[in-house]
């Protein structure tokens, strides 16, 4: 069935940069929204950033100017460029993606992946 996939996640020092990828896997006709979330220890998961299916992105504030969301619809792939990275933007980041399935006529999210693990250290 239809998976997600997230992989790029590391440790780095405050200052540095990662760049995450997730890969939706399965039989999909289409891919409407998709979302980068993060959750980190002792705080609900929040929702990072944005990109809609022709591209209109949105951030929550913590991360403008420091974050990038970008998708390749050929690859099933979204993206997320993060820099200057601070300790508090340490946690497990997940992916969102509202598929269409092959042979269906509507659109259903995906469900939640296992995550990619960000640590910042001071």
């Amino acid at each position: 069935q239809v998976q997600l996939v997230e992989s790029g996640g590391g440790l780095v020092q405050a200052g540095g940069s990662l760049r995450l990828s997730c890969v939706v896997s399965g039989r999909i006709f289409r891919i409407n929204n998709m979302a980068w979330y993060r959750q980190a220890p002792g705080k609900q998961r929040e929702s990072v950033a944005t990109i809609s299916s022709g591209g209109s992105t949105s951030y929550t504030n913590s991360v403008k100017g420091r974050f990038s969301i970008s998708r390749d619809n050929a690859k099933n792939t979204v993206y997320l460029q993060m820099n200057s990275l601070k300790p508090e933007d340490t946690a497990v980041y997940y992916c969102r993606a509202d598929v269409q399935p092959v042979g269906a006529d509507y659109y259903t999210p995906v469900p939640w992946g296992q995550g990619t693990q960000v640590t910042v250290s001071s």
